[in-house]
């Protein structure tokens, strides 16, 4: 789970004005910090099938909106990949 600093760190870095919390970019960073986590969490917990659940959620959720931010603005979308691969 991400603590209240980690997510205003990760807002703050991806945000394209200062009052951006919700935009395609934010949200992908977003995800791909709480998917990070819960893989680490899954390294130690083979068993821990529910959280294997929601991590495939939040794969599948992420990946929505990459399709979105591809279809929308080619530029954002590479961006969005950069914090993927990052």
């Amino acid at each position: 789970m991400l603590t209240t600093k980690k997510k205003q760190s990760v807002i703050k870095k991806h945000q394209e004005h200062t009052t951006d919390t919700g935009s395609k970019t934010v949200q992908v960073a977003m995800l791909t910090q709480r998917i990070e986590t819960l893989a680490d969490h899954l390294k130690t917990h083979k068993k821990d099938n529910h959280s294997r659940r929601g991590l495939i959620k939040m794969v599948a959720d992420r990946r929505g909106h990459l399709k979105i931010l591809e279809k929308t603005s080619p530029e954002k979308h590479k961006a969005a990949l950069k914090i993927i691969k990052a």
